[in-house]
């Protein structure tokens, strides 16, 4: 009964058995159990803290790097890409700037942001299709630039709905790979960025997003890289040399276009993308010996 009245004073949008279909950028997959979309960080707070401490729990931003099974996912999905983008120029030196970001900010904001304000090094985040949260979690990269590079603190939000700041420090930090305390998501993040050309930055940005639209099949529903490049190679060459280029299960296809892609052609389930991912892992490690693992995460239970 306490729970339901919390739950009735909240200010965001619940939903129950919501398609995740709808929020993924495969546009496959079950649906969750209930989802909740917070109008802002109090209001995320005050949902966190009327949810049972046994409820499972996800953050999910554009839905860029998730894959829901048919099955469903029996937890709550929070959204944060509806609240939490906020983007604030905290400081300016002559050597550097510092940014403020919300965790549902898209990543290539913040790179235009950078470059408007006189900064150099953030132009890689435009090539990343998720948020800045989903950027946190994964130390997602692209160009030669790691998210985690540029940041130098971060704030994160418990099952309690209490607020921590932290310090790059307390996070373990590799190449796809982030660690920090458990139990804890974030929801924001303070990027330091070094002086440079605005006009070069944006220029930047613009050569990196033409080459990525040259190179990757963006009007196709999918999920950006699908595998880590292994050390010293690339999954993509790997794949492809394997002859799965363009090889098709169902409405999924690892794409002519980039073989480190698996794309939705057409009513593709999740269980099509996930036996694709399965059959490129199987190929490269029986004619490389080497373990593809994959960056997106793959949730819920099999239909």
């Amino acid at each position: 009964m306490t729970e339901a009245r919390n739950l009735q004073a909240l200010r965001g949008e619940l939903r129950l058995n919501e398609p995740m279909a709808k929020h993924v950028s495969w546009r496959a997959g079950g649906a969750a159990a209930r989802t909740y979309a917070p109008v802002d960080l109090d209001d995320l707070a005050a949902f966190l803290r009327a949810l049972p401490r046994t409820e499972g729990l996800y953050f999910c931003g554009l839905g860029s790097n998730l894959l829901v099974r048919d099955g469903g996912l029996r937890a709550t999905v929070v959204f944060t890409h509806w609240a939490l983008r906020e983007i604030a120029l905290l400081s300016t030196g002559d050597h550097e700037i510092e940014i403020y970001a919300g965790a549902g900010i898209a990543s290539p904001k913040v790179a235009r942001y950078a470059a408007l304000h006189g900064a150099e090094g953030a132009e890689f985040l435009a090539g990343i299709p998720g948020t800045i949260g989903g950027a946190l979690a994964m130390n997602a990269g692209c160009y030669g630039g790691e998210t985690w590079n540029l940041v130098t603190a971060v704030t994160t939000i418990d099952r309690a709905g209490q607020l921590h700041q932290r310090s790059r420090g307390e996070f373990e930090i590799g190449y796809r790979h982030v660690r920090g305390p458990r139990d804890e998501w974030f929801v924001a993040a303070t990027f330091v960025v070094p002086r440079g050309d605005s006009e070069k930055s944006r220029n930047k940005i613009k050569y990196l997003l033409s080459t990525r639209i040259a190179s990757q099949p963006l009007q196709q529903p999918n999920a950006g890289s699908v595998f880590r490049n292994p050390p010293g190679d690339y999954a993509a060459r790997l794949i492809q040399a394997c002859g799965l280029k363009g090889r098709r299960i169902g409405g999924a296809e690892i794409s002519a276009k980039h073989a480190n892609f698996i794309v939705n052609v057409g009513g593709a389930s999740a269980a099509d993308i996930e036996a694709l991912i399965a059959l490129a892992q199987l190929g490269v490690r029986e004619k490389f010996g080497v373990a593809l693992e994959c960056e997106v995460r793959i949730v819920g239970e099999r239909a």
